[in-house]
Order: structure tokens, then sequence, then C-alpha cells
């Protein structure tokens, strides 16, 4: 995992880094995963997004907040997403699986994905994300 937690003082702050713009996403993802859900996610049920929207941060947190709200009213927990993005048009494949309550209730709820703090930077190395989850 390419993702740690930084201090917060009343959320959640994710830093991730990764090679090429899709790789961060999926770290993103990963990241809101493990939060919410812990590390027992398998797959074998596929859903399809896509999204457009005029950043990058915007559609990091687009992205984010569609794939919270499908875990939330489906009932599923991911644990890959397949991501393509074109400027700033972001289509995916999540592969998850239903919510059990046994494998899947170690984590924290997440409320929302925020503006506030939201960073996408580049240098030499490739991308880094600053993000909060608000719990």
């Amino acid at each position: 995992m390419s993702f740690v937690e930084v201090p917060h003082t009343a959320d959640i702050k994710i830093r991730a880094t990764a090679p090429t713009l899709e790789k961060l996403f999926s770290e993103a993802f990963a990241a809101l995963m493990q939060v919410i859900y812990g590390p027992d996610r398998n797959g074998g049920k596929k859903r399809e997004i896509a999204l457009d929207a005029e950043d990058h941060e915007s559609l990091m947190r687009d992205f984010l907040s569609e794939v919270l709200f499908i875990a939330e009213v489906d009932g599923m927990v991911f644990s890959s997403a397949d991501i393509h993005i074109e400027g700033r048009h972001l289509s995916a494949v999540l592969d998850g699986e239903p919510f059990d309550r046994r494998r899947h209730a170690m984590g924290t709820e997440v409320k929302g994905i925020s503006y506030s703090g939201l960073a996408i930077t580049r240098d030499a190395n490739g991308y880094m994300l600053d993000i909060v989850f608000d719990v």
C-alpha cells in the first residue's frame, strides 16, 4: 500500500503516492475501503461507474463519494478497482462482495469525502494526494 494515515484533529486524513494518476486513484480507493471495512475484502461481483468533473481534485472527490454511496446503498464491500482516466473523465470497474457483518465491521464509518485539504500534486516521482474522510 502506498498510503498512510496522517494526524488530523477530528477526521481521517490520508496521504497517498503513486507513479500514475490512475494508481493514485486506486490508492485512495484502497485507503477508503481499508478505513471503512478493514483488510478482509474479496471480489466476485463487478460494478461499473463513469464520471466527469472539472478537475482531478473534483474527480477524486466525486469518485470516492460514488464508491461510498454504492457501498452504503447496495451493501457492497469492494476489494479492487480497475480505473481509467482520460482528461477529466473516469471509468472504473469495481470488484467486491456483499457486506458481511462478521468480516467487515472492523473499520470506521466514513460519512463523506471532504473538499477541505484535498490536494493532488505532481513531481518527478509521480503523484501525491492529501484527502480527508469525514467520520
